[in-house]
């Protein structure tokens, strides 16, 4: 019964952290979505580094339990109190709950209606006959782009997650021979620590280079402490066992130690961020759905870890090196994701598609882009009528209009 029990409540945290984590990407206007995300982690890890001390006042695990569960019932208050998404009862064209919240907000903020929302309202009542249409994620099959996009970001999580227990498990190796509670706590908090600094880390990084140059960043870091971990460290090895070489096993654990703390750090940003990443392109009306599949890849991630402890650890070596590989795959598919940083959100799957890659450095003043998004087309799209009809167009002008040299 304990065991069923933990499970459906495994599942139940996990649809309040995919629901509370799509109304802040939905509620937050485009400058502030990462620093309100950003809020939220330092929020988690100050829980996780409190947990411990909680653990040790309590004494006894069912108060634990219990200490932990009480706060959830104030959630129960969140059906009366908190209001359903906006955007997404537009998106889904539910447009009579959408101006029965959208009259709540006005008399809440004490506004006009007449005045302030004029002209909204008025059109909500015109669309009122029309009946709402739910999107399933299935309708992610039939597209061309955003399909990529999704499964492109459900390996990265589950890299990032996946070759975390790697890195922890390599730094954590040559304190085996010692007891788990001598170093729980030291272990506990090394690693939180190492994902507090990964925060930190991603809050300049992503504001200088984006989410998709962040990403290829952090995941580059990642191949390369997992490659010099599986390679160098074999050869210093090998090396070591020589009579004259003058390297002993303390060199060869330093270095196991300074990769471990660099991977662990670097796989953690990948995997917040990919997470991330997938809520702001991935439409209103599956974002649900789709941040459930980056999270699943995610939580798959981590079930690697218990799966080689039921082994005895029996391949761990294996185990690194296909994550390792999937590292250099991501790399190259990271190039293949469009840019979102200062973007709407999109509404419905048309806006998803119309996400396209962008060159991963800015063009220069004057320089053509080699992909337009849809945005810029349609810039373009009466350009090559009014010139047809104006008089003196020149012979050297092109489609784009642009003189050629």
């Amino acid at each position: 019964m304990f065991s069923t029990l933990r499970f459906f409540e495994g599942f139940c945290l996990a649809g309040i952290v995919l629901s509370l984590y799509a109304l802040r990407i939905e509620l937050c206007p485009p400058g502030h979505r990462f620093m309100i995300t950003m809020v939220a982690s330092f929020i988690e890890m100050a829980g996780q580094f409190l947990m411990p001390g909680l653990a040790a006042l309590c004494r006894d695990w069912q108060v634990l339990q219990a200490v932990i569960i009480c706060p959830f019932l104030l959630m129960l208050l969140y059906w009366v109190i908190f209001p359903e998404s906006l955007r997404w009862l537009m998106a889904t064209q539910q447009f009579e709950a959408s101006k029965e919240l959208i009259l709540q907000f006005a008399r809440k903020n004490r506004m006009n209606t007449e005045s302030d929302i004029k002209g909204v309202v008025p059109e909500l009542e015109k669309e009122l006959t029309r009946r709402p249409k739910k999107v399933c994620i299935v309708k992610v099959v039939g597209t061309r782009n955003l399909w990529k996009n999704i499964v492109v970001l459900c390996v990265n999580s589950l890299t990032g997650y996946g070759i975390h227990h790697c890195f922890a498990k390599s730094m954590m190796g040559h304190e085996a021979k010692m007891t788990i509670t001598q170093n729980f706590y030291a272990d506990y908090y090394t690693m939180a620590g190492i994902a507090l600094a990964s925060c930190l880390a991603m809050c300049p990084v992503v504001g200088f280079l984006g989410r998709r140059g962040g990403l290829l960043l952090f995941m580059i870091l990642t191949a390369l402490a997992s490659l010099l971990q599986l390679g160098l460290l074999n050869l210093i090895g090998k090396y070591s066992q020589l009579p004259d070489s003058g390297m002993s096993d303390s060199v060869k654990d330093k270095f196991s130690t300074a990769f471990s703390i660099v991977g662990m750090f670097s796989s953690h940003a990948v995997g917040s961020l990919s997470v991330f990443f997938c809520a702001e392109i991935t439409p209103t009306v599956i974002r649900g759905g789709g941040l459930g599949l980056v999270l699943a890849s995610a939580g798959f991630g981590r079930l690697t870890a218990p799966i080689m402890e039921l082994h005895n650890q029996k391949g761990y070596f294996l185990h690194h090196v296909i994550f390792a590989c999937c590292t250099l795959i991501c790399i190259i598919c990271i190039l293949l994701l469009p840019e979102s940083k200062n973007q709407n959100l999109p509404e419905n799957i048309p806006d998803g598609e119309h996400y396209t890659r962008q060159p991963l450095l800015p063009h220069k003043k004057g320089e053509q882009p080699l992909l337009l998004t849809n945005s810029e087309l349609k810039d373009y799209s009466g350009l090559h009528d009014s010139a047809a009809v104006s008089d003196g167009i020149s012979e050297n002008t092109t489609a784009n209009g642009m003189k050629s040299m």
